[in-house]
């Protein structure tokens, strides 16, 4: 059986638990510091995942910028970028969007009845790849370890974050808190409603606690629950 890569799962929140505002424009939450120290952990990933959401609202590139670190994955047998992943269940990705026209190689999880329209829409421009009748995410995760995928970041947003941790497949929590408050109740959230391993009384594992800047950087273990 193939091994599923280590998830950790990364988001920069609010102190009232948002990763972004209502407006058009993207909340930036962390600081220099703390953008630096995510692109150290996106270059020692495999592969950064974000679901299709995210992809259509932030139009990210989702890139490790630091040149001293693509060399150094060059030098240690890497691509220089690690594989950027989607998912979507129904298939609703633009073929302009940054995502696909930046870094290394791509790919998008989806499901049967999407596939098709996924892969005439993209073309060339990223693998696509279905895991059945529905979004199943042991499935998704045997999908990335046979692709050779040991170490897995997730930048969101918050309905995958969610999921993860519900369904106890999150091996490392990474939590940036700034010092906003976002008060808006159709703003984005870290984490949304859903039952949870353990229920509200069960205390994950801390792992390391560091203020960055205004910033304070949360480790967590989420399958270490007493």
């Amino acid at each position: 059986m193939t091994a599923r890569p280590y998830v950790l799962l990364s988001a920069a929140m609010s102190v009232d638990g948002y990763l972004d505002d209502t407006s058009s424009e993207r909340l930036l939450l962390s600081n220099a510091e703390d953008f630096d120290r995510v692109d150290q952990v996106r270059a020692e990933s495999d592969a950064i995942l974000i679901g299709a959401n995210t992809v259509r609202r932030d139009n990210p590139r989702l890139l490790v910028n630091s040149d001293e670190r693509r060399a150094q994955r060059v030098a240690d047998g890497k691509p220089a970028y690690p594989l950027k992943v989607t998912v979507t269940r129904t298939g609703d990705l633009a073929s302009d969007l940054k995502f696909w026209h930046h870094g290394g190689d791509k790919l998008v999880v989806t499901v049967d009845s999407a596939v098709e329209r996924v892969r005439a829409t993209l073309g060339h421009l990223a693998d696509v790849v279905s895991v059945g009748p529905d979004l199943d995410w042991g499935l998704v995760l045997g999908e990335l370890g046979r692709r050779g995928v040991k170490r897995l970041m997730v930048e969101g947003g918050g309905t995958i974050h969610t999921q993860l941790m519900a369904q106890n497949l999150a091996d490392e929590v990474h939590l940036a808190v700034a010092p906003l408050l976002v008060g808006q109740a159709d703003a984005p959230k870290f984490m949304n409603a859903a039952d949870y391993p353990g229920g509200s009384t069960s205390r994950m594992r801390l792992l390391e606690a560091r203020a960055i800047g205004d910033v304070v950087l949360l480790r967590y273990a989420p399958k270490e629950r007493g």
